[in-house]
């Protein structure tokens, strides 16, 4: 019933005035990493293409670029490449993994979760392998015989802003379109009655970086612990 509650969020937002000329109060808090990044540039199934759970059971080669959270449980697809960093879920479900590097490891350009974006700096090389996703991926088209055109991180950015020149702005907000809200706010849908829950189930868990740590690892068990002693 997710179409049905961002609808009757919408227009609830209207009906109290939370949507003006001036100033946009509705917005969706995502819980995943880079899903604002990848809406702004439309990394959505197009006409006759396949969503995140479709791809799991549909498809004869599947490509994970850090892809961990998915319920591979259901997983029934073909040949499974993997990038990450981990050795996370993906990592577990793929026949060939080519090491990426993390966040502190390479220079990146993020959307947070208002639409602002930001870009980093590489604190420190990535060890052994691992590389930039950029490089892999552009490594990769070569050996595929489909080239990507470009060499360098500045020229792939280069290409970006010319697609897309909001990304150029870095750390400025743009003001939302009151007439997109408006018609979500339209859309047909019905909420069931099962009461909302979270989809957080480990606070300290959550990322495949925070599930590598023996800090965060102590984290979870203490938080079950108080929430045990506390139940008693």
């Amino acid at each position: 019933d997710g179409a049905g509650v961002l609808a009757s969020a919408a227009r609830l937002a209207d009906a109290v005035g939370a949507v003006k000329t001036d100033w946009n109060g509705f917005a969706v808090l995502h819980t995943a990493a880079a899903r604002v990044g990848g809406l702004d540039l439309g990394l959505v199934p197009g006409v006759g293409g396949l969503d995140a759970a479709q791809m799991l059971t549909g498809t004869d080669v599947l490509f994970l670029l850090g892809a961990d959270e998915l319920n591979f449980t259901k997983k029934t697809a073909g040949f499974t490449v993997y990038i990450g960093t981990h050795g996370d879920n993906g990592a577990h479900h793929a026949d060939v993994i080519l090491p990426g590097a993390t966040y502190t490891e390479k220079s990146g350009t993020y959307v947070n979760t208002e639409g602002r974006v930001q870009m980093t700096s590489r604190a420190a090389f990535a060890p052994g392998e691992a590389r930039e996703d950029w490089a892999v991926l552009r490594a990769l088209s070569d050996v595929l015989g489909k080239k990507l055109p470009y060499d360098s991180l500045t020229a792939l950015r280069a290409a970006l802003y010319a697609e897309y020149p909001h990304f150029a702005q870095i750390d400025a907000i743009f003001a939302g379109n009151g007439g997109a809200i408006a018609a979500i706010a339209k859309k047909p849908g019905k909420m069931g009655k099962s009461p909302f829950a979270s989809t957080v189930k480990d606070f300290y868990l959550t990322n495949p970086i925070a599930r590598a740590s023996a800090v965060m690892a102590e984290c979870s068990a203490l938080a079950k612990t108080a929430k045990a002693v506390a139940a008693e």
